[in-house]
């Protein structure tokens, strides 16, 4: 038992690296989109790969370590975008955790589960970003496009995550979700 609780928390360990890695090789990435902050969010590939294997807890964890080691590294960290990757990052994992249930029972795809996080993620910035610079404002030009690019982010997300998650079990791995 204990043996499996400290794989679990190797496990975790390199999820969280790999994490932040892919945030801060995305942080420095020009993005070709004409949407000032859009981001891919390709490190939400490692969260929702987390939740799909060890559950929102371990997800949660994965992407609030994520934010915080990654404005780290990226020097951002206490400042505007910190606060956004941070609040975004949690609400959407948690809004992930939430539709892994209707996932489970087959009712939706791991995609619309995604895309839900992506959505939710976009919001939560914008929201944010609204308080954090006092203009509700940034709601009515932001917000179509946001929604917009949260479906091919979100599509490309969730089948990047879906990929993952069967090549590690195509190649196996001891059983750790007893926990």
């Amino acid at each position: 038992m204990e043996q499996l609780r400290t794989l679990k928390m190797v496990y975790l360990a390199i999820l969280v690296a790999f994490a932040v890695g892919v945030h801060t090789i995305e942080a420095v990435l020009p993005v070709p989109l004409p949407v000032p902050g859009v981001k891919l969010g390709l490190a939400n590939i490692i969260t929702l790969l987390t939740i799909v294997l060890y559950g929102t807890r371990s997800g949660l964890l994965v992407a609030s370590l994520r934010s915080v080691l990654g404005s780290l590294i990226s020097g951002s960290f206490l400042g505007f975008g910190f606060y956004l990757s941070f609040g975004g990052s949690v609400l959407s994992c948690l809004a992930m955790g939430g539709m892994m249930e209707l996932y489970r029972r087959k009712k939706i795809t791991l995609i619309s589960v995604s895309i839900a996080g992506a959505v939710v993620f976009n919001v939560v910035q914008l929201v944010l970003a609204s308080m954090l610079v006092q203009n509700i404002l940034l709601f009515r030009g932001y917000l179509p496009f946001l929604l917009l690019l949260s479906v091919p982010t979100g599509l490309f997300t969730g089948m990047a995550a879906i990929y993952l998650a069967n090549v590690i079990r195509r190649i196996g791995r001891p059983n750790i979700f007893s926990f």
